[in-house]
């Protein structure tokens, strides 16, 4: 017998294991992933009944191929514009929430004894929720279309990102054992930049790319190409000094917004699947039950400060963001667990070799006890809020439903907010491509240059010729372009004093823009010719050329933005947004604890091909409908002639205890008998001189009647009549072929 490699054998007790442990926790209805925990403990050594892995290398290496799998998976489900749409009350809820429970679980560390680099990865794995948990249990309860799961559900997008930071903060404080501030600000800015640059370059090239090769992508090119492009992105991220898993969640970002998103992820499911059971099972296998029991207290501390620090610190974060008090009490009471994540960067920590061995066990031991209390508190929020309110002093509750009234009111953005913003956007989008075109220079081109020529007047000449034509229309935009918005003319035009501050924005940034070109220059050339001959050339050239640098500037801008909103028009998505996404009418509707919910019409629903004026929902229940969705049309605000068809996308506009009520009114479909298709046959009648059919037509015959079925041809000696006509006369000794009910066709050739 041939010999296996240990990996082989390793794959096949992992697996095998992994199936049955996640067969049963199907069956109880709890999470897969604690499966696969629990999987990893039975085939670890530290368990000595069941056979155990051997070779916990290779093990290790599938796991960390499952970490980037899983982080380029959450990618695909973020996309950048998600988190733009997410709104200002979840992104405050999310941040006090973060603040809150990182800071708690770093003194929670100091306080158990713990040494500094342990406390604060604690404090990491603390940072977010577990999103596979909270959807369950929402969907469990059915409270996914209620108002405060859309504030988790934005929680949760903003908790991914700040914890992919938290990660590479982690790691850069772990590896440079640094705690300064001023090291810790250049980190951010630095993953800020390439995070911002890595977006901007891949919204603007990867859309084009995959359209211009989509009649050549079939399910396996597509799994190779988003596989490459990922592990492509994982280099890139580690070789300027960030994480690979950092890598993997940009690359899935970016396919986010593409229209291949669904299909790459459809695709990706299974391996995604394998390797991510592949990881949770190699974190099972990090777990000691002893340390486990002697860590039984920090274990307890630590649910604790989840349960009660995450309920408090979510809830204040919504109170603080205008939410009131009933949503706030349900957005806390939902978000007290721990995901995912934690056992993420936990992984890091041990890899990097700076944290303790029992961070896992606690880890592991936290998210299984946080995992059953989830859907508990979920399901007592609302009580928990009808107590709270019996409890508290009137005049307190009062004060709290004021102030989420004044905040929601507070949402009208000024001429000159929005003039200061575009502002912003135009510097900070062309100032980080013409950084990233230093960095280019710097690190590849003009090194190059030098080592291949030697004279210096050349290497002058190109240092400063090439560079600046590379960001000249970027260095035009950012201190020539103008915010193409109304709000620009109403300021110019509505009263003289607002010119002078305007004036004033133009001459700063255009200051800005001499700035960078000098310190741009100054790197790759002398000083002298760049003050006293490439500067103003290159102003008179933007003086010169400002119409051809504005089409070529626009034409850019263009396609950026076409890539951008390509998954949006493809799937009309964007225009529901319009109506039910953005934050001004959230806003607007919360004030009153009314919120939009998109519904699909069921194929056998009741009230299909009936109008809105027939059905009164309104009148009965008081709901109204915002728009249908049809397929690729929207219906804004329809009439009450309206009628809604199958597959509609109904956006219903409703109170959580108006909603409750309509739920399974919109819900109701016709009731029909299953019908079998193994009772469907093809079958053949003879005409014969017993017949009573001979000399009948088809129709007279009655053979489509009495078999529930479809004449489709006769056989008449050497003839054969396909597809016959009703009035077709049946002759003796025809053979007539009928697809019908098997048991009909069965008793009609007896009665025959």
């Amino acid at each position: 017998m041939g010999h296996l490699p240990k990996l082989i054998e390793d794959l096949a007790l992992i697996l095998i294991v992994a199936a049955f442990v996640v067969i049963i926790f199907r069956k109880i209805k709890q999470p897969l992933v604690l499966g696969y925990i629990i999987a990893g403990f039975l085939v670890s050594p530290n368990f000595k009944i069941f056979p155990s892995v051997v070779d916990g290398e290779n093990i290790k290496t599938l796991a960390e191929i499952g970490v980037i799998f899983l982080l380029f998976s959450l990618g695909l489900e973020f996309s950048f514009k998600k988190l733009m749409n997410v709104g200002g009350s979840a992104s405050v809820t999310a941040f006090v929430e973060i603040i809150f429970i990182t800071i708690a679980g770093y003194f929670t560390g100091k306080m158990l004894g713990w040494g500094t680099m342990d406390s604060l990865f604690l404090g990491g794995m603390l940072a977010s929720s577990s999103t596979t948990i909270i959807i369950r249990a929402f969907d469990e309860l059915g409270v996914k279309t209620k108002n405060f799961a859309k504030t988790v559900f934005g929680v949760l997008v903003v908790e991914d990102i700040v914890v992919i930071l938290l990660m590479v903060l982690l790691s850069t404080i772990a590896v440079t054992k640094e705690f300064e501030s001023t090291q810790i600000l250049f980190t951010v800015a630095k993953l800020l930049f390439f995070l911002s640059l890595w977006f901007l370059l891949g919204i603007f090239l990867l859309p084009t790319f995959l359209k211009k090769i989509k009649h050549l992508l079939d399910d396996e090119i597509i799994m190779i190409l988003s596989i490459g492009l990922c592990l492509g992105m994982v280099l890139i991220a580690t070789y300027v000094g960030f994480s690979a898993e950092l890598g993997a969640f940009v690359m899935g970002s970016i396919i986010a917004e593409t229209k291949m998103a669904e299909k790459v992820e459809h695709t990706l499911k299974s391996v995604k699947d394998l390797f991510g059971a592949v990881f949770f099972v190699s974190v099972g296998m990090m777990i000691d039950y002893e340390a486990m029991i002697t860590y039984a207290w920090p274990i307890l501390i630590v649910t604790l400060l989840t349960l009660f620090g995450k309920m408090f610190s979510s809830a204040l974060g919504a109170l603080i963001s205008g939410q009131p008090l009933k949503q706030s009490v349900q957005v806390g009471m939902s978000m007290a667990q721990i995901g995912e994540f934690a056992f993420i960067v936990a992984t890091l920590g041990l890899s990097l070799g700076v944290i303790s061995d029992f961070l896992f066990p606690v880890a592991v031991g936290v998210s299984a006890i946080t995992t059953f209390t989830t859907p508990y508190l979920i399901k007592f929020s609302e009580p928990f809020y009808n107590w709270l309110v019996r409890v508290v002093p009137p005049r307190y509750i009062t004060k709290i439903n004021k102030y989420s009234s004044n905040t929601q009111n507070i949402q009208a953005e000024t001429s000159w907010q929005t003039i200061l913003k575009n502002y912003g956007r135009i510097i900070l989008i062309n100032g980080i491509i013409i950084m990233a075109i230093y960095l280019l220079f710097a690190r590849f081109i003009i090194p190059a240059i030098n080592q291949n020529l030697e004279s210096n007047d050349i290497k002058n000449i190109i240092g400063n010729a090439i560079p600046v034509l590379f960001i000249l229309p970027f260095l035009w935009a950012l201190m020539v372009k103008r915010p193409s918005s109304v709000a620009y003319k109403e300021l110019w035009t509505k009263t003289k004093y607002n010119r002078g501050p305007l004036l004033t924005i133009e001459i700063i940034r255009f200051a800005l823009g001499i700035a960078i070109l000098g310190f741009f220059l100054d790197r790759f050339a002398s000083t002298t010719v760049s003050f006293f001959i490439t500067i103003p050339v290159a102003i008179t050239l933007m003086v010169v050329f400002s119409k051809r640098l504005n089409k070529f500037y626009t034409r850019i801008e263009k396609r950026f933005i076409t890539n951008l909103n390509d998954r949006a028009v493809n799937t009309q998505s964007e225009a529901v947004t319009t109506l039910a996404g953005t934050s001004d009418i959230k806003n607007s509707l919360a004030a009153w604890d009314v919120h939009i919910v998109e519904l699909e019409v069921k194929p056998l629903a009741d009230y299909i091909g009936k109008s809105l004026l027939d059905l009164q929902w309104r009148e009965q229940y008081g709901i109204n409908v915002g728009y249908i969705r049809r397929g690729g049309k929207l219906i804004h605000t329809p009439d009450r002639h309206q009628v809604l068809m199958p597959y509609d996308k109904v956006g219903i506009i409703a109170t959580d205890d108006q909603f409750q009520i309509f739920k399974p009114v919109f819900d109701s479909q016709e009731i029909i008998e299953e019908q079998n298709i193994d009772h469907i046959k093809l079958g053949k009648i003879l005409i014969n001189h017993h017949s009573v059919k001979k000399g009948l037509t088809i129709q007279e015959s009655g053979i489509r009647d009495k078999t529930d079925g479809l004449v489709i041809a006769i056989r008449r000696g050497d003839e054969r009549i396909l597809n016959p006509e009703s009035s077709e006369v049946l002759q003796l000794d025809d053979i007539v072929w009928v697809v019908g009910n098997r048991k009909k066709i069965e008793k009609l050739n007896v009665e025959i």
